[in-house]
């Protein structure tokens, strides 16, 4: 027995509309996504100086132990609360004397067992001596593992 069948012989397409619609969506990404324009340069001249400027190691140390105990300077003389406005000024003018006018930073580093209110008073005399001051601190991945 033989079937007949009334179906033609016809070539398959494949309809290309799903994949024009892809196409286009991922075109439309990239194009959104990228960078379009070039960055600019910024055309900067710089200023050159007459004089070779400070060095940026133009500090002046203060340090506060656990014990309450200032010591001011390179040398660090030890001193009171009461004469650290007065050992700051002498450092700063044999600093000027050295440098210029250039005014220096204070480094200042404070144990931290030290009394909260005893760190506030010698911070605030230092303020009123110097505009420039540093806080000297241990960043936490140091003092962890340290166990600190």
């Amino acid at each position: 027995m033989k079937f007949k069948t009334n179906l033609k012989v016809t070539h398959t397409f494949i309809d290309m509309t799903p994949l024009v619609d892809v196409i286009f969506l991922m075109l439309i990404f990239f194009i959104v996504t990228s960078d379009v324009l070039p960055l600019k340069s910024l055309n900067i001249e710089n200023p050159s100086l007459d004089k070779n400027s400070a060095a940026m190691t133009t500090q002046i140390l203060v340090v506060m132990d656990a014990q309450n105990v200032i010591y001011v300077g390179s040398k660090k003389s030890i001193v009171d609360l009461a004469s650290v406005k007065k050992q700051l000024k002498e450092e700063i003018e044999g600093f000027q004397k050295q440098y210029g006018k250039v005014v220096p930073t204070v480094v200042l580093s404070v144990d931290r067992r030290v009394d909260y209110g005893a760190f506030l008073r010698l911070f605030s005399t230092v303020q009123e001596t110097v505009p420039k001051i540093r806080l000297v601190y241990k960043p936490e991945e140091t003092a962890e593992a340290e166990g600190l």
